[in-house]
């Protein structure tokens, strides 16, 4: 059963945190569209091996509070509640654990606040070295105004959209075998460019429901409660973000572990070895037959995993 949450007051919002078991603080961190509840399977797991698993439901999400501006959701707010978290659990520093953004805010903390991580491991979403020009247009020039995160900045028509329906967002999204990654490398461009309005406008989609009734459910309580445009906020700071970490060395100098998925079409390989000269310390596994969402579809290859790393 998951645990309910208790709550935290850091940085003038409400935060939500679910934690299991005793020992050395592992932190999880959700990405987009999720939750803590994303977690569900890796917190008994480590309470089990005698670990104090933490989840919380990120700014923008779940039971935390909404904070209402775009700039409420930039790099430097999110890292402050990761620092105020540790402050408020009086932890001097903890191993990180992220998906998706989840991994990019632990890359960043690294970055940026290095002392107060043990380790870290990203799960889906590798290190990606600051680019020498604003990445919201190299994705506009690359893959054009329908690809998700520039759609984002241009208005709040998807905001608006899946909350619409968000149990149909989730429906038609979270899904596992949907397409391998040979078979994504065989489409045409404009096939690979990933729209979430179109998957929205889906009547159904490809490949098995990654969710039971009861946990899409959950997913689409928590968004009918918070609406989406918290959550796509933190993708409307992404220039932002970028021109904050002008002058940053990009070197992660702490040790890591990544856990990739073959099928996981929104990374490439060349992103992951990209990675590997910024990241001296890194451990890699690859999931087989996995898309993006690892820890949900393989938890228990994922638990593995993590739980060696954590105990080697």
């Amino acid at each position: 059963m998951f645990p309910e949450p208790r709550f935290a007051d850091i940085n003038g919002i409400r935060i939500a945190l679910y934690e299991q078991g005793d020992g050395p603080a592992v932190i999880l961190l959700h990405g987009f569209p999720e939750l803590a509840f994303s977690w569900r399977f890796q917190l008994p797991a480590l309470a089990q091996a005698g670990f104090r698993a933490i989840a919380p439901d990120q700014r923008g999400y779940g039971r935390s509070d909404v904070p209402p501006d775009v700039a409420d959701y930039g790099i430097d707010k999110i890292l402050g509640d990761i620092i105020g978290l540790l402050d408020a659990l009086e932890l001097d520093k903890a191993v990180f654990v992220g998906h998706d953004w989840g991994a990019l805010v632990v890359w960043h903390l690294a970055l940026l606040h290095p002392e107060r991580i043990e380790r870290l491991a990203a799960l889906n979403v590798p290190f990606w070295p600051r680019a020498p020009i604003d990445p919201i247009d190299l994705a506009r020039q690359a893959l054009g105004d329908d690809f998700y995160i520039v759609d984002f900045q241009d208005s709040d028509e998807a905001d608006r959209l899946f909350e619409s329906n968000p149990g149909h967002f989730f429906e038609v999204l979270m899904r596992r075998n949907q397409v391998s990654r040979a078979e994504f490398d065989q489409l045409p461009p404009e096939k690979k460019v990933l729209s979430l309005k179109a998957t929205f406008a889906r009547d159904q989609s490809s490949g098995d429901p990654l969710l039971s009734d009861a946990e899409r459910q959950y997913f689409t309580d928590a968004f009918t409660r918070t609406g989406f445009t918290g959550a796509i906020n933190w993708y409307r700071n992404w220039s932002a973000n970028w021109r904050r970490m002008d002058g940053v060395p990009q070197l992660v100098d702490v040790p890591a572990l990544f856990i990739g998925a073959v099928d996981d079409v929104i990374i490439s390989p060349e992103h992951i070895e990209n990675m590997k000269p910024h990241v001296p310390n890194l451990e890699i596994h690859m999931l087989e037959r996995t898309g993006h969402w690892s820890q949900q579809e393989r938890p228990d290859e994922v638990n593995r995993i993590l739980l060696e790393w954590l105990l080697r």
